[in-house]
């Protein structure tokens, strides 16, 4: 591996290799069959943002520039052309792992019909549920003799319409047609049965049995209906125009969005040669983009809303998510955290500590101030609805919130105006920066003083991902963390000065240069013959300056673990390089989400949560937080956390230059599989207290 660039892994390749991990997930006999739908959804809506994003950014690259830029030496065109050929495989895989779920589901007397395969009764009911339902969303477009070809959203999948007219004439006249399919009703329809079976049908077949409903007018010979549908670049484009907000740029540009170049196009492999040709050339898609072969239907993401129809036993048990030790529901919250720190380890612990957190704030008479920042939030966030009651109640409300936040950028705009209407004071985050950080302050009067508290996260404060993801979050009291935490805001008010932080480190200033000290303190101390190790657990590595320095500690003799879900172009175990790092990615009912990082320090380890990955975007172009862990007992209960992850031997897979996603070998280990054993981890301490009060 003389060749610098031999030493990373292609990013764009190594998220794929993570892909495949979710479509292993869909594709595991150990999988209950409904969850086996719902890794498929999540493959294919994963898919839909990696063309949006990277395959979008990768293309314009290619396009952009006279000379042949290069990605780890291999140029553009080529990465794109390797990547489609990836897709085209995982899309195959994907097609026969359907097909044999939907043959295992018979086995449970669940059926997944077509439009060919309804009785009469069903038929009766399916054209009754297209006048009254389906009808009025539908939207149908004749396409011949439009001088424009419509613009397509690649947020919807689409039927492309072939009528041959009825003639005398030998040349047979053909025309085109395209109908939406409404993402407003749901994709997959429960019909009645009057047995121990249950059907279902796709919205997509519902249309095509009733398409004599809709092209009754035209005198024609024969009809078909094939799925297509195109993706999008999401990059946004902000216009210089110095008299508009940044919340007018960013609506107008997520518009612009809609009409951004098509990067793939996925078509029914069984569409007629001539209405593909005519769907391609009216919108204008090169044989060089990316055109994928696929199956009947498309917008699989769609399959993680499958319905449940009441089977739970085809369901993964719902571990309902358990109380954290000490801190209750019904107290005050803010009393208890007053006494200590408190750790909160979602979802396996309860997301409501911290909406109990923020309405205890709003309502509390001594609390003045309220500061959090916001990036991704529920549907119908409480979070929210916490802030505007502390608005109410005559709290000073900060919140920041970061619009660019990609795909959320419209429902966040919509909560800023909500907020904003209510007299929250909003601030918009800093140029050229986006704000990831998880942090919130609240300022408190306690016997004429100012005191304060809050919590530090790795996540999203939405409680609805914090139903599926990984997450800490730290309830603390702590004078100089929450210090350092009011200087943050103070830097998204003033934000030409840049504050120096004593415990809480910082991006963009101080998260590379901190982290690298770190890590050579146990560079330092493997060369000194002492116990040298550095334990990091986070979403992604691609950073080739901190993968070089992982490197450099490998090389000292410092031991290396790494559970890394998604991308990681760090190649671990390779003689003279970095022979000490183990990598592995765990993908399983939850996402791994937390960002845990754990430093030797001569057997005093120094443990962070963080909202930052190890990389370049998060060390160098936003704003986000780490947080050291000062009390004991959750600096040890981390610590473990992270072991019960490293010990995973069932979900396991390891990190590997040949993109493999091998299974970590049990040898003669029992299957452990890390999350459960996470749950039972949180379980036993409860259960440890029970028996104490006893």
């Amino acid at each position: 591996m003389n060749n610098p660039t031999n030493n990373y892994i292609d990013r764009e390749k190594s998220w794929l290799t993570f892909n495949a991990r979710v479509l292993q997930e869909a594709n595991d006999e150990n999988v209950p069959l409904l969850d086996r739908f719902r890794f498929l959804g999540i493959f294919s809506n994963n898919l839909d943002e990696f063309f949006r994003v990277r395959y979008a950014a990768i293309r314009r690259m290619s396009l952009e520039t006279t000379e042949t830029e290069k990605i780890l030496g291999v140029p553009a065109e080529q990465l794109l052309k390797e990547i489609t050929d990836i897709v085209i495989e995982q899309q195959s895989e994907s097609l026969r792992i359907l097909s044999e779920i939907e043959k295992k589901l018979e086995n449970e007397n669940i059926y997944i019909i077509n439009e060919k395969q309804v009785n009469t009764e069903q038929e009766v009911f399916i054209h009754d549920y297209f006048i009254q339902k389906v009808s009025p969303a539908v939207v149908t477009i004749m396409l011949n003799d439009l001088e424009e070809f419509p613009l397509l959203k690649d947020t919807s999948g689409y039927l492309a319409i072939k009528l041959v007219m009825k003639s005398e004439s030998q040349n047979e006249e053909i025309k085109y047609a395209v109908i939406e399919i409404p993402n407003t009703i749901n994709r997959f329809v429960v019909l009645p049965s009057n047995s121990d079976k249950q059907y279902i049908i796709l919205l997509d077949d519902v249309i095509r049995l009733n398409l004599n409903s809709i092209f009754n007018i035209f005198d024609y010979k024969t009809i078909s209906a094939h799925m297509i549908k195109i993706t999008r670049d999401a990059q946004l484009e902000f216009d210089s125009d110095l008299s508009k907000s940044l919340m007018e740029k960013i609506s107008n540009s997520v518009k612009e969005r809609r009409v951004g170049e098509p990067v793939r196009f996925v078509y029914d492999q069984a569409i007629g040669k001539d209405t593909l040709e005519f769907f391609l050339k009216g919108m204008n898609i090169l044989s060089s983009d990316s055109i994928i072969p696929g199956g009947r239907y498309h917008n699989r993401r769609d399959y993680m809303n499958f319905p449940n129809l009441g089977r739970y036993d085809l369901l993964y048990r719902e571990n309902l998510p358990l109380p954290v030790p000490g801190l209750s529901l019904e107290g005050s919250i803010l009393e208890r955290i007053k006494k200590k720190d408190y750790l909160l380890y979602a979802p396996y612990q309860s997301f409501s500590y911290i909406i109990k957190f923020l309405r205890e704030a709003a309502l509390d008479p001594k609390v003045a101030s309220i500061k959090i920042t916001l990036y991704r939030l529920a549907k119908n966030s409480q979070i929210v609805s916490s802030l505007i009651n502390a608005a109410k109640n005559g709290k000073k409300v900060t919140v920041q919130i970061e619009l660019q936040a990609r795909f959320d950028e419209e429902s966040n705009i919509s909560y800023s105006e909500q907020m904003q209407t209510e007299g929250i004071e909003l601030i918009f985050g800093v140029k050229g920066l986006k704000v990831h950080s998880k942090i919130c302050v609240i300022e408190r009067i306690e016997e004429g003083r100012v005191k304060r508290y809050g919590f530090i996260s790795t996540g999203n404060f939405n409680e609805n991902s914090a139903k599926v993801y990984t997450d800490v979050t730290l309830f603390t009291s702590n004078v100089e963390i929450l210090k350092d935490a009011a200087k943050i805001f103070d830097f998204f008010d003033v934000n030409y000065r840049v504050h120096r932080y004593k415990h809480l480190i910082v991006s963009p200033h101080y998260t590379r240069s901190r982290f690298n000290k770190l890590i050579d303190r146990e560079i330092l101390n493997a060369l000194s013959g002492k116990e040298a190790y550095i334990k990091l657990k986070m979403n992604s590595i691609s950073d080739f300056k901190m993968t070089d320095k992982l490197y450099e500690a490998s090389q000292a003799g410092v031991k290396i673990q790494l559970i890394i879900r998604g991308i990681c172009c760090l190649i671990p175990g390779v003689k003279g390089l970095s022979e000490n790092i183990e990598a592995i990615s765990i993908v399983d009912n939850y996402l791994e989400h937390s960002r845990i990082y754990i430093f030797g320090n001569e057997g005093d380890s120094e443990v962070f949560i963080s909202s930052a990955d190890f990389m370049t975007r998060n060390l160098d172009a936003r704003v986000e937080v780490t947080c050291p862990i000062y009390d004991p007992e959750i600096k040890k209960e981390l610590i473990e956390t992270f072991e019960i992850g490293w010990k995973a031997n069932v979900k396991a897979r390891i990190h590997s230059a040949d993109l493999l996603n091998r299974y970590r070998k049990r040898g003669d280990e029992k299957p452990f599989r890390a999350q459960q054993e996470m749950y039972n981890y949180y379980q036993n301490k409860l259960d440890v207290i029970a028996e104490n009060v006893q």
